[in-house]
């Protein structure tokens, strides 16, 4: 038993360790957002802040002096302070409470805007890094559990301002005030019991809470795995319906649900112990000091006034101490949720900007693809050599059998992945060489499964360009052949399109994809089934607009619908991620082979239908 035990030490004390490394490394980050280097008003602030947190916490510590001086003065013992009488102290003694209060809110005044710019700036960059993580990043994560790394993290940085900054600090400012004072004033011994009280209650409550944080991180796992299934589910709200599985749903949820509550119910325990803990301790040593006070009232040592003073300090310290408990657990909190946060932030780009990259130049619009090779994962690759040039102006129709990399071409000319071998260059500049945003400036995409905004059809039109006027969306949208549909509709252009654009059929959403791209007018266009959701008559009206659109333009077009690309330029078909055939749509009907195969057997398909 002693050798199947001993192994797990070590990886308790590392995982602590880490912790402990990882609650360091929050703070080093959190620091340069409360003292930027390039904001003076924000230094201006903290440091009149942190003067108005001393100050407080010295009138605090002398308003018992002042209180002591009016219970002797009602006594008839020793001398008032300040030459006041009993009357003259109990006012200053109120005076000196509504100042401490007023300097503590005029800290939290002068604080308030350092730490939401910290908040919105920790907020921004973290959004804005999630949308320079890779595509790979992205559909390998759930979006649900993102979510809530995100709000914890957020929500962890605001704890962490507020309480780390305006009460574990303070506190242990007004601890040493209180401890030199008692020393100072009465006896070496009272200084010696409340060291030893809030030491073994430190010890106590931080031993604990190390013991909690493990709990709390479990629930936290189990509320994340709650919530990933939820959004899941109701993403797939229709999926979910066809095949009747709302009850299969509900109880994989309630599973989730049932290890939170578990994992909840640990917590609450273990806080209940903690509580009950602290309060002993806190007890046995104002017992203890308070002791001390009165045998030196009966001996005649002290006053009945250094009684009370006594008493109002030790109220004063252990008041914050019984909210220390709950303060440190939360910062601890605090710092595993904003650590899972930088963990995202320190999430690595998989495709970025390479160093010294220049925007990129489209003259002619030429797309080359040199020996091509890219694979999602290291053991199967996708694109096996592929090497092909679009020359500018040209309409280049990409076709084949599903899993034959026609999508992945397209994915690599946007540059959602990076290629693992050969080159694809728009005119002569290889596209990692260039900066992204001005590669993804020049493509438009409409792709296969068009997902729009919860917002207006107006909105989502004029996503493809800033800035866009009324006039530029109309027009976009008369070119993609939904005008008319739109302005038959009660609210026209301002009709809501719903969760991912489920309101609108799939030949409308796709519509509205078309136009958003028309609009964004680029030089290049890439078509990833872009009529793929549209009846035959729908289909040759898109067909046209499309053709209109793609004049003076390089059009890249993926299609598994032969009949949408007969009139393209070239024709490449692919086949295991290799290029099989080459040429215009009559030659490769004359050549007999395998694109000849697939049109003959879709146009059976058609007239069997």
């Amino acid at each position: 038993m002693r050798h199947l035990a001993n192994p797990t030490q070590p990886d308790e004390n590392q995982e602590q360790n880490g912790d402990r490394q990882s609650g360091w490394r929050t703070l080093r980050k959190v620091a340069p957002y409360l003292w930027p280097d390039d904001q003076p008003w924000v230094k201006r602030r903290v440091v009149f802040a942190m003067a108005m947190l001393v100050l407080a916490k010295l009138i605090a510590v002398y308003t018992p002096v002042l209180y002591k001086g009016a219970v002797d003065g009602l006594a008839g013992e020793g001398v008032p302070p300040l030459a006041l009488g009993a009357v003259g102290l109990t006012v200053a003694y109120g005076v000196a409470r509504m100042m401490t209060v007023g300097f503590q809110q005029l800290r939290d005044v002068l604080f308030a805007p350092v730490g939401q710019r910290a908040l919105r700036s920790l907020a921004l960059e973290t959004f804005r890094h999630i949308h320079r993580l890779s595509m790979r990043y992205h559909i390998t994560r759930k979006t649900g559990g993102l979510s809530r790394i995100i709000e914890r993290g957020v929500k962890g940085v605001d704890f962490l301002l507020r309480f780390m900054l305006f009460s574990i600090g303070p506190l242990i400012l007004e601890l040493i005030l209180v401890s030199v004072i008692l020393m100072w004033l009465f006896d070496v011994w009272y200084l010696v019991v409340v060291v030893v009280t809030i030491g073994i209650y430190i010890w106590f409550t931080f031993a604990v809470t190390e013991w909690r944080v493990k709990l709390r991180r479990e629930m936290n796992d189990q509320d994340t795995d709650a919530n990933q299934k939820a959004i899941d589910s109701l993403l797939n709200f229709e999926t979910v319906k066809y095949f009747g599985a709302e009850e299969r749903e509900a109880q994989r949820y309630d599973v989730s649900m049932r290890a939170y509550a578990q994992a909840a119910l640990k917590t609450s325990y273990s806080l209940a112990f903690l509580n009950f803990g602290q309060s002993f301790l806190i007890t046995i040593g104002l017992v203890g000091v308070m002791v001390l006070a009165a045998m030196g009232v009966q001996s005649g040592k002290m006053t009945v006034g250094d009684f009370v003073m006594v008493n109002a300090y030790m109220i004063q310290i252990t008041v914050p101490l019984n909210f220390l408990g709950t303060v440190y657990r939360e910062i601890r909190q605090s710092l595993v949720d904003m650590g899972e946060m930088f963990d995202l932030l320190e999430q690595p780009s998989e495709v970025s900007d390479k160093e010294g990259a220049l925007p990129l130049a489209v003259t002619k619009g030429e797309i080359t693809l040199e020996n091509l090779r890219f694979g999602y994962d290291a053991d199967r690759e996708i694109l096996r050599g592929v090497s092909l040039t679009a020359a500018g102006g040209q309409t280049v129709a990409i076709v084949g059998a599903t899993g034959s990399g026609k999508s992945t071409i397209g994915r690599l000319l946007f540059r959602f992945y990076d290629a693992t071998g050969g080159a694809l260059k728009i005119d002569g500049q290889d596209v990692r060489d260039v900066t992204l945003s001005s590669l993804h400036d020049a493509i438009g995409v409409v792709p296969q499964d068009t997902v729009l905004f919860n917002d207006t059809i107006r909105y989502n039109i004029a996503y493809g360009r800033a800035g866009a006027t009324q006039d530029d969306v109309e027009s976009a949208a008369r070119a993609a052949q939904i005008h008319e549909f739109i302005i038959g509709l009660p609210d026209g252009y301002d009709t809501t399109v719903g969760e991912r654009g489920l309101k609108l059929s799939g030949g409308e959403k796709q519509r509205v994809g078309i136009a958003r791209t028309l609009l964004k007018n680029p030089p290049i266009l890439l078509l990833d089934e872009a009529t793929s959701a549209l009846d035959t008559d729908t289909e040759q009206e898109i067909k046209d607009a499309l053709a209109r659109a793609g004049e003076g333009r390089t059009v890249i077009t993926i299609a598994h619908r032969l009949s949408t690309i007969a009139e393209a330029d070239q024709i490449v078909v692919l086949e295991k991620g290799e290029i099989a055939e080459l040429g215009t749509h009559d030659e490769l009907l004359s050549k007999s082979g395998r694109y000849a195969h697939l049109w003959n057997r879709q146009q059976s398909d058609m007239d069997a239908a």
